[in-house]
């Protein structure tokens, strides 16, 4: 009997069925609150979600109606029909419909349900009688399935297809992609695996088994987490790529799970993997396997993270390069590394309750993910850089110099922001036997049992944030202190008590409607220095303020940003803007590229900075992250001769 959460309804049925993402069956120390029982509204992440609904998602539409004709012809048995995008645009076919299943669980929008009604119908006619399902292999342009696991995104596409079934399923209580689902993961249980008529392997981009894990949470059906497991495990002996170290690292083959202490390789297939094989540990109770995973984010955080939470520092193999390898102007960043590592954290969130793992999704949501898409919700950055130089010039598109793309031929960055955004809600609160936890910080309402809030903030850019109680019950209520936050205080009535950065303050009281919570968080402009290992940003620093991370760009400054010195540590916030001012000078220009003594400074200038996500929306020119740092050098002698 599966519990009542889990129990499909009719289709068609507006219900709600089940929490949201990696709502997990095993205890945790946190568990996720129910579909509808966070709301957005206004501010900050509301709009972010409301927009993604108006904007991006019906854009999105636009953008891969060909796609569909894939599924179509497949349909109808026709193979000589041209093929619309690459092997992998299944999956983001998917992930489209999987925002489009979210945003339907809260909207009233007719579009969505004939989106998901209609796209849905076509997977369905497009599956194989035994499972099957990838329209690149159907259409025949391979002679055989899992010919080339490494590369054609065979089970990635059924993953991605499980994920938005579940979603569809928990965000409207219909099954039809459900049913969908069910076939392909049986298939793939039969399939793969070590028992007789089975065959070794898992696919070269995980995502399945996230995808599996979720399938077993809706259905209960152990098979599917046993099948997670498999591939899980099966990773690191070299069985896509035997005798060549350097694929095996790309496809997350060269080391066991259980034996990777930092994420190497393709940033995104990484993560997804290390997200995955938390699902399963948590599911398993495998806490072995867990602490191995805590220690590979936390190497991750310490050596291969960019200061925005951007992950991947190479554009060959979009990887991970070595500890400390960062590199400024040629970081790649995908955004998708960005959202594998939100769903990565959020899962070690759950596990654990430690505050770091919501520290870091707040700090990669708003300077990670964020920058990938315009402020209009309708252009995307795939490539994240932290420097664009003047006069840059590169042909490929996805490079940040040539600004953002309404699209491209790999679509997963778009998708992704889209199914993300429309589940943000998801992310805000959780609950245990002690009570309801607050992580991230949007104005709205909160539902955790008997007790219902309501949250009124201008978050991220005002620190204040007030919680008041709408329905009263004895219970604890915990708010996330920012590890940035020194100095914080809650105020319960006329009790103020300090809040310890990187933690969370609990309140318990028997509380009575009307009962309000004020959290203060200093949101002063500070500077933050690199590690000095890390070449190009030795002796210089970025600017911050709160959860955001701040950029020059050239369209606010009088001298050219590849010149910036940053001279005094005073930061001034422009009143009634979200800029940050700064003292600074230029670089003596020469025409020399080396010379015999070192560089000093010239005029003095007023630097200002803005929020990095807002970058590239005005023009796109130079823009660079950390800043020389020479403060001995004075405001009002700052012309050297050398």
């Amino acid at each position: 009997m599966l519990p009542q959460a889990c129990r499909p309804g009719q289709d068609g049925a507006v219900t709600t069925t089940d929490q949201g993402p990696a709502a997990p069956v095993a205890a945790t120390a946190l568990r996720p609150l129910g579909l509808r029982d966070v709301r957005l509204d206004g501010s900050f992440l509301g709009e972010l979600q409301a927009t993604n609904g108006t904007v991006s998602i019906p854009k999105g539409a636009e953008h891969l109606e060909e796609q569909w004709d894939n599924f179509r012809n497949v349909a109808k048995g026709v193979t000589d029909a041209e093929y619309h995008g690459p092997n992998y645009e299944d999956g983001e076919a998917y992930k489209w419909l999987e925002a489009v299943a979210w945003e339907a669980g809260r909207s009233t929008d007719p579009r969505l349900i004939d989106w998901l009604e209609s796209r849905t119908a076509l997977v369905a006619a497009a599956q194989d009688e035994d499972g099957y399902l990838g329209t690149f292999v159907q259409s025949g342009r391979r002679d055989e399935r899992y010919g080339q696991l490494d590369f054609d995104h065979e089970i990635f596409n059924m993953g991605a297809m499980i994920q938005s079934a579940v979603a569809q399923y928990r965000a409207t209580g219909r099954t039809a992609l459900l049913d969908v689902a069910r076939r392909a993961g049986d298939h793939l249980h039969r399939t793969f695996g070590t028992g007789p008529g089975q065959r070794e392997g898992f696919c070269g981009h995980p995502v399945a088994e996230l995808a599996l894990v979720e399938l077993y949470r809706a259905t209960g059906e152990q098979r599917y987490l046993d099948q997670a497991k498999y591939f899980v495990d099966a990773h690191g002996r070299s069985i896509l790529a035997p005798g060549n170290p350097g694929r095996a690292a790309y496809l997350s083959d060269r080391i066991p799970v259980r034996e990777t202490t930092a994420p190497e390789g393709h940033a995104v297939r990484a993560i997804y993997l290390a997200a995955g094989a938390t699902d399963v540990a948590i599911e398993t109770g495998d806490t072995e396997l867990l602490e191995k995973l805590e220690t590979q984010w936390q190497n991750m955080v310490r050596t291969k993270m960019y200061v925005n939470g951007g992950l991947g520092s190479r554009w060959d193999g979009e990887s991970f390069g070595n500890p400390y390898e960062l590199p400024n102007d040629v970081a790649y960043g995908e955004t998708c590394a960005a959202v594998a590592s939100l769903q990565w954290s959020w899962r070690l969130l759950l596990a654990t309750g430690r505050a770091k793992y919501a520290d870091l999704f707040e700090w990669q949501l708003y300077n990670a993910v964020l920058p990938g898409v315009s402020l209009d919700r309708s252009k995307y950055f795939y490539v994240n850089a932290l420097q664009v130089r003047a006069d840059s010039d590169d042909a490929d598109k996805r490079a940040p110099g040539n600004g953002r793309q309404p699209w491209f031929g790999t679509s997963c960055c778009p998708t992704n922001l889209m199914r993300t955004f429309a589940s943000l809600q998801h992310y805000i609160a959780t609950s245990n036997e002690s009570g309801v936890q607050i992580h991230q910080y949007a104005a709205g309402s909160i539902t955790a049992g008997d007790l219902q809030l309501s949250v009124a903030t201008d978050y991220p850019l005002s620190g204040r944030v007030v919680i008041t109680v709408d329905q009263p019950v004895e219970t604890a209520i915990s708010l996330r202190i920012p590890a940035w936050s020194a100095g914080a205080e809650i105020a319960v009535g006329d009790e103020v008590v300090p809040g310890v950065a990187g933690t969370y303050a609990t309140v318990r009281r028997d509380w009575r409607a009307g009962d309000r919570i004020v959290l203060n968080l200093p949101m002063a402009p500070r500077l933050v220095h690199g590690h000095p290992r890390v070449e190009g940003i030795r002796g210089s620093v970025a600017i911050c303020c709160g959860p955001l991370l701040y950029a020059v760009e050239q369209a606010d400054q009088a001298a050219p940003v590849d010149d910036l010195v940053l001279t005094g540590a005073t930061l001034d916030e422009v009143p009634g803007t979200d800029r940050i001012t700064a003292r600074g000078a230029t670089w003596q220009s020469s025409s020399e590229l080396y010379a015999d003594v070192p560089a000093g400074v010239d005029e003095a200038v007023q630097i200002t900075a803005l929020p990095y996500y807002q970058w590239a929306n005005r023009e796109v020119g130079p823009m660079k992250v950390w800043l020389p740092y020479q403060p001995a050098v004075s405001s009002v002698d700052a012309r050297t001769t050398s």
